[in-house]
C-alpha cells in the first residue's frame, strides 16, 4: 500500500467507524457465538499470496463484528465504562503513525516532555497537592501506566524496596531475602483482585481489611491488624486504599488512615480506577480529601475522561522512591541530558521498556473539550437533565412522580403509594422510566 492508497482507504475507515459508531446501538450488544466460531471462518494458514483490499473489509462485518461485544453500545452495563471520543481516536491514529518508542528522552523527547505536562495539567484540574506534580523543581511527578494495575504494582514494588533499604540502612546485617518473608501489605477486602495479584507477583503477604456497614475501611480496623501483627515479628509495608471500589463504589477512608499509614511508616497508595475521573469537578473534589497523606495516586482516565483504553494515571510523591526500585541504565540507552533534572526517562516508571505516545490522546481531548466540556461529561445526569425526564414522564401520563431537592439536586422521587400496587406495576414503571431515559440520553450530543 502506497501513499496514495493510503490516504483513500483511510478515509474510507474513517467512514466505516464513524458509521459504526453512528448505527451501534442497532446491533446486538452481546455476540450470539459459541468459542472457537472464528477458526471455521477463515482459512488455516497465511495466504501465500496478497489479498486484495475490498476483501479484507468485507471480512470485518463476516468475521469481526459478529464475535464483537460492543462497550460502546448505549445499551451495554457490563464491566466498567470505558471512554471514547473522537479526538482520541485521532491523537491515537498520530501515535502509530509517529511510532516512537518513549523509553527514554531521547527516544522522542516530545513523548516524554507532553506526558510530564499533561500529567501536571491533569493533576491541577483534581487539585492534587503540589508536591505530585513535577513542574520543573518538583520532586514528585506523573505517568502514564497502561493500567490501574499496572500502578498498584508499581506502587507495591516500590514500597517494599523502600523498607528494605530503610531496613538495611540501621541493620545492614539483614539479608534481602529474611526482610521479604516478613513482609505484610493490606488492602479492603473490597478491594479489586488486582491489588491481590500485586501481592502475588510481588512476593509479599497481603492481608484483607475488614469493612464496615459501608463497605469502607476505617482507621481502627487496619490499626489493629498493623499493631497485631507487628507484634508477631512482621513487618507492615504498604497500603492500597480504595476510593471507588468495583462492588459498591465505596470509599475507605483516606483521612483516617492516611496519618496511620504515616505514622506506622506505611507506603498509602490510592486506587481510585474507576472513581478519579470525577475529582475533576469541584462538588466530587472533597471525596479526595486526605489524598496529601499517599504516597501514590491512581486512576483510569480511559474508563471516564474521554480518552480510549489504555491510558491509566498515576502520580507519586517522592520519585526517587519509583525510579531507585527499577533503575537500569545500560550504556546503549544512556544519553547526554539524563543528569540534567529537567528530563525524566519513564522506562524507570514502569514494567516495560518501551511505551507509545498516549500522552497525545490527553492533549487532544484536554483541548478539544476543554475542563468544563470534560466536566459536563461527567455531569451528565445533571439537574436539567432529570427535569426534562420528570417532565416527559408526567406528560406521557402513564405514571405520576414529583420531586426533590438534595443537597442541590434534582431528584426525581418513586414513591409507592396506593394499596392496589403489585410488584408487576413497579416493574412495568421502572421499564417505562428506562425507556425514556434512553430516549434522552440518545438525544444528547455525542
Amino acid at each position: 500500500m502506497n501513499t496514495t492508497e493510503f490516504r483513500k482507504r483511510g478515509k474510507e475507515m474513517i467512514d466505516y467507524v464513524a458509521d459504526y459508531i453512528e448505527t451501534i446501538e442497532q446491533r446486538s450488544v452481546y455476540p450470539d457465538v459459541q468459542p472457537g466460531y472464528l477458526r471455521s471462518l477463515i482459512p488455516e494458514e497465511v495466504p501465500v499470496e496478497p489479498e486484495m483490499y475490498e476483501d479484507v473489509v468485507k471480512d470485518i462485518e463476516r468475521v469481526i463484528m459478529p464475535g464483537v461485544t460492543h462497550w460502546h453500545s448505549p445499551f451495554f452495563y457490563a464491566y466498567f465504562p470505558t471512554a471514547s471520543s473522537f479526538p482520541a481516536m485521532l491523537a491515537d491514529m498520530l501515535c502509530g503513525a509517529i511510532g516512537c518508542i518513549g523509553f527514554s528522552w531521547a527516544a522522542s523527547p516530545a513523548c516524554t516532555e507532553l506526558e510530564t505536562v499533561m500529567l501536571d495539567w491533569l493533576g491541577k484540574m483534581i487539585n492534587l497537592p503540589e508536591n505530585f506534580l513535577a513542574g520543573t523543581t518538583g520532586c514528585g511527578g506523573g505517568v502514564i501506566q497502561g493500567t490501574a494495575s499496572e500502578a498498584t504494582l508499581m506502587s507495591l514494588l516500590a514500597a517494599r524496596s523502600r523498607i528494605v533499604r530503610w531496613i538495611q540502612a540501621d541493620n545492614p546485617d539483614r539479608t534481602e531475602s529474611e526482610i521479604f518473608s516478613k513482609l505484610v501489605a493490606y488492602s479492603s477486602d473490597q478491594a479489586h483482585s488486582s491489588v491481590e495479584r500485586a501481592g502475588l507477583i510481588g512476593g509479599v503477604t497481603m492481608k484483607k481489611v475488614p469493612t464496615d456497614e459501608k463497605f469502607s475501611v476505617q482507621g481502627e480496623a487496619l490499626k489493629k491488624m498493623v499493631e497485631r501483627d507487628r507484634r508477631a515479628g512482621l513487618i507492615p509495608f504498604y497500603f492500597c486504599a480504595t476510593l471507588g471500589t468495583t462492588a459498591s463504589c465505596a470509599f475507605d477512608n483516606i483521612i483516617e488512615l492516611g496519618p496511620l499509614c504515616n505514622a506506622a511508616k506505611m507506603w498509602m497508595h490510592i486506587d481510585a480506577a474507576y472513581a478519579g475521573s470525577a475529582f475533576i469537578c469541584p462538588e466530587f473534589r472533597p471525596l479526595l480529601n486526605g489524598v496529601e497523606f499517599a504516597d501514590s495516586f491512581n486512576f483510569n482516565a480511559h474508563k471516564w475522561l474521554l480518552v480510549n483504553f489504555d491510558c491509566s494515571v498515576m502520580w507519586v510523591k517522592e520519585r526517587a522512591d519509583i525510579i531507585g526500585a527499577f533503575k537500569m541504565d545500560p550504556l546503549y540507552l544512556k544519553h547526554d541530558h539524563q543528569e540534567s533534572g529537567l528530563v525524566t526517562d519513564y522506562r524507570h516508571w514502569q514494567i516495560p521498556l518501551g511505551r507509545r505516545f498516549r500522552s497525545l490522546k490527553l492533549w487532544f481531548v484536554f483541548r478539544l473539550y476543554g475542563l468544563r466540556g470534560l466536566q459536563d461529561h461527567i455531569r451528565k445526569g445533571s439537574n436539567e437533565l432529570n427535569e426534562t425526564l420528570l417532565k416527559r414522564i408526567n406528560s406521557t401520563r402513564k405514571i405520576h412522580m414529583v420531586p426533590c431537592q438534595l443537597s442541590g439536586k434534582f431528584v426525581l422521587r418513586f414513591a409507592v403509594c396506593a394499596r392496589t400496587t403489585e410488584l408487576h406495576h413497579v416493574r412495568e414503571s421502572w421499564a417505562h422510566i428506562t425507556d425514556l431515559a434512553s430516549e434522552l440520553l440518545q438525544e444528547l450530543p455525542h
